[in-house]
């Protein structure tokens, strides 16, 4: 595992003002960067301590310590370690007791250290307070979300989470007459009551011309745009919800405050590309009997006329946001990783192949990287990006 620090000076860019947004036209030239990282520490393996015997990793965070929190969704245990990989304490497990989970497709860390877990055999947000301890469940309402739960992430400024429809889904639970929506919301989530209560902070672009319900019960378009967001350490958000390359930063309350933009133009999908990717479904898994269904879904898929550009988004503690672009194949996810300021500059770009975006970031530099060798073994590798 190698990673790469931004170390290059910022490139100079263009502004123009629209409707009170200021548009920000990035350079369309790459600026390689260098690597300079150390690790700091690996856990998980066959032959370690029990507990890093990992199942199923399904995600991982860090908190205002740098201590790392490591979901492990097959036996539902979230493990906590310091500094070096010491294990501190574990969360959670199956069962029906207070703090145990039924089914809990994901988590997030709150800054502080709360642990909110959503538990979809309870319909709720299980949280935990920073010592571990469990605290009070808080239903999700998913009849006023259409039914749909997407993946969620701490508002660094209160008891609340965002989500963005159109993002991860992570549950569908059906609701009749559920109506049809014509975007994408991004919804704060406000965790005080004992049902969540959602205020919409924007609402990204549905593409046209799909018909496609928020409960997630119709997939989006084949490489369509994605609908992807990072939340800033002041609550600042930056999403991307288009094909072209167009990271939107926005300030709940008070809408899109700026939009960068990079010349690089989405490729128009082919016939022969819509067969390929077909022909990659079929070849995948299908649990035994749903055959014919999943035949009967993949002759089904809806294709976007053009590949988008952002295939992830991920922001660090430090401001910088990350986007990663489609490779050299329009397929490829695996393309170069941009770094950028929400306040418009440029700091240059990882090559394609020398860097895997981090599945986590933390405080002074840390980051986490999600491994799994050719057996299936799962590993977690913290390291830190080195100063400039």
């Amino acid at each position: 595992m190698a990673c790469f620090l931004v170390c290059a000076a910022p490139f100079l860019f263009t502004t123009a003002v629209l409707n009170a947004q200021e548009i920000i036209d990035l350079p369309g030239e790459d600026r390689w960067l260098e690597p300079r990282f150390e690790e700091v520490y690996r856990i998980g393996s066959l032959s370690g301590e029990g507990w890093q015997q990992f199942g199923r990793v399904q995600k991982v965070a860090f908190d205002v310590a740098g201590q790392l929190y490591v979901f492990d969704r097959q036996v539902l245990h979230i493990h906590v370690v310091d500094g070096s990989g010491r294990l501190l304490r574990t969360l959670g497990g199956q069962g029906d007791g207070p703090g145990e989970f039924r089914r809990a497709p994901s988590f997030t860390v709150m800054p502080d250290g709360r642990v909110v877990v959503g538990d979809t055999g309870y319909l709720a947000y299980q949280i935990f307070d920073a010592s571990g301890e469990y605290e009070r469940r808080v239903g999700m309402g998913l009849e006023d979300a259409g039914g749909g739960l997407w993946e969620f992430m701490p508002d660094p400024a209160g008891d609340a989470i965002f989500s963005a429809v159109g993002s991860r889904i992570r549950h569908v639970k059906f609701v009749q007459d559920a109506p049809t929506p014509s975007t994408r919301p991004i919804e704060r989530l406000d965790l005080t009551g004992d049902v969540v209560t959602r205020d919409t902070v924007a609402d990204g672009w549905l593409p046209p011309g799909v018909e496609w319900l928020m409960s997630g019960s119709r997939e989006p378009t084949e490489f369509g745009p994605r609908m992807l967001l990072g939340v800033l350490p002041d609550g600042t958000i930056a999403f991307s919800d288009s094909s072209a390359y167009a990271i939107k930063i926005l300030r709940p309350g008070a809408g899109v405050q700026r939009i960068l933009r990079r010349p690089l133009q989405p490729v128009r999908v082919t016939n022969r590309m819509i067969e390929a990717e077909k022909d990659r479904q079929r070849q995948g898994p299908v649990e035994p009997g749903m055959e014919r269904l999943e035949r009967e879904r993949i002759d089904a898929l809806v294709f976007s006329e053009v590949v988008s550009i952002v295939r992830e988004l991920g922001v660090g503690w430090d401001g910088e946001i990350w986007v990663q672009r489609r490779g050299e194949e329009p397929l490829d996810d695996d393309g170069p990783i941009d770094v950028l300021t929400m306040d418009g500059r440029y700091l240059g770009s990882y090559r394609a192949g020398a860097l895997k975006m981090p599945d986590a970031f933390g405080p002074d530099r840390l980051v986490a990287f999600m491994e799994e060798d050719e057996l299936g073994v799962q590993t977690v590798v913290v390291g830190r990006v080195l100063p400039r």
